[in-house]
């Protein structure tokens, strides 16, 4: 899953259809089945719709570095995920040569390396790529000791909060409830902002609070491990708690990335869990962004006043909060990796090329351009890099401590089952879910019964 793209920078999933035809692909305005007869080869290059453009410079770069030996040639998926994950396993399950280079979801490496629709990295080549890369955002490419996708961009929460409100960062969820709550008895903005509604969202909230308590999901071999100890426990209390506070925000049962923006613009949050992209957003003018959000008076509740202060003006980051007060927060990253198809033709021209579209100025433009931060350790020294991100360090940081999503074949129906079984999140029992979400995770593992 990628995370929301403010316009100067998104993502989930569905289950493959294992049978189409090339032919039946024409209307979806993709590139076409064949290939070219002579001439250098063409190494068709397909990417999310989100920034586009930038992929599409990306790969007439590497085109000119590649010297007339190839050609890449960006295509445009569909603007949705789902539909994105579709054409894809349409295309690969019909055998199409002229697939040869796939942006895929971290989400999915599992799937299509286990479905083999795309290839390993040569061993020399994954250890080239590792050197450099960040390591959780490497993660999420590898599967069953191979790489199998090679990571382009990724991205991370932090805490946003308002100064005027909190002058120092809540460190952990508990210290965050209670000050929330502190807030509004006080009848000041209280809400914190987390992705409550019944989606992807929510089952990242939930992995990242059941991995910061030290707990697991699900093994790589499949081994449901979500009812072993403790944390699991301590995450859906967590969330049950944010959820049924009296200074909670009211829609947050079906609250996603951009309600929390929104409602930090507003005025009426103090604290939200979010990605890189609400600081572009509230520092950016209408109508693409929120033009330092709204003003505030004096105690810092919204207010229709020009009172020369607005919630851009007390807008702060900080790590993620902790679930354990002794052990860094593990922030479930997403991104976009970048995978060889079985069926192509040039799979070593295509290996190659990957290596040049995920190269330092490639990175570099995606992140300044595109708003998608970068896998490679070195850029976070950029300055050009640190000047379109302020909170750079924080987010480098909490890549470098990142946990991924359960590296099964099986993880979209996992997040399915998950995000029926959590939501609302006020309704919660901490007493009696656990043992539910094992055996639905098991069921999903095992592909039995039907998701929700």
């Amino acid at each position: 899953m990628r995370a929301p793209v403010h316009p100067l920078s998104r993502r989930r999933a569905g289950r493959p259809l294992v049978a189409a035809a090339c032919a039946l692909l024409a209307a979806a305005a993709l590139a076409g089945c064949g290939s070219a007869a002579s001439g250098p080869p063409v190494l068709n290059f397909y990417t999310p719709a989100d920034n586009a453009s930038g992929y599409a410079a990306a790969a007439e770069a590497c085109t000119n570095a590649a010297g007339g030996r190839y050609s890449v040639v960006q295509q445009t998926l569909p603007k949705a995920a789902d539909d994105q994950r579709l054409q894809l396993a349409r295309r690969l399950v019909a055998g199409d040569p002229a697939v040869d280079i796939v942006g895929i979801d971290v989400t999915w490496t599992a799937e299509f390396a286990e479905a083999g629709w795309i290839a390993p990295f040569p061993e020399d080549v994954a250890r080239e790529i590792q050197q450099g890369t960040l390591q959780g955002a490497y993660e999420t490419g590898t599967y069953k000791d191979r790489l199998w996708a090679a990571p382009l961009n990724t991205n991370t929460q932090l805490l946003w909060y308002r100064t005027d409100l909190s002058p120092t960062p809540p460190a952990t969820w508990d210290e965050m409830i209670r000050r929330s709550e502190e807030l509004h008895q006080r009848g000041l903005p209280s809400y914190i902002e987390v992705q409550g509604a019944q989606y992807e969202g929510l089952s990242v909230w939930f992995n990242t609070l059941l991995t910061s308590a030290g707990g697991q999901l699900v093994s790589e071999n499949g081994d449901v491990l979500v009812d072993k100890g403790p944390a699991a426990r301590q995450a859906v209390s967590i969330m049950q708690r944010v959820a049924a506070s009296p200074a909670s925000d009211p829609s947050l049962s079906v609250a996603k990335e951009n309600d929390g923006r929104l409602a930090m613009e507003a005025g009426t949050a103090a604290f939200q869990v979010n990605y890189p992209f609400v600081n572009a957003s509230i520092n950016t003018p209408p109508p693409d962004g929120g033009g330092g959000g709204t003003f505030i008076d004096e105690q810092g509740r919204p207010t229709t006043q020009d009172t020369g202060r607005r919630v851009a003006d007390v807008f702060a980051w900080a790590p993620y909060p902790r679930v354990d007060p002794n052990r860094p927060a593990t922030v479930t990253i997403g991104g976009l990796n970048l995978g060889v198809s079985t069926t192509s033709r040039h799979q070593d021209l295509a290996f190659e090329a990957v290596q040049c579209l995920r190269n330092r100025e490639n990175q570099l433009h995606n992140a300044t351009e595109g708003g998608v931060p970068p896998t490679l350790a070195a850029l976070y020294d950029d300055l050009s890099f640190q000047q379109e991100y302020p909170a750079w360090e924080a987010i480098r940081d909490s890549l470098e401590n990142a946990s991924v999503r359960p590296k099964t074949p099986a993880y979209q129906s996992i997040s399915i089952v998950l995000a029926d079984l959590l939501n609302p999140p006020a309704s919660i029992n901490p007493d009696t879910i656990v043992p539910q979400l094992a055996d639905q995770v098991q069921r999903a593992v095992n592909s039995e019964g039907l998701v929700p």
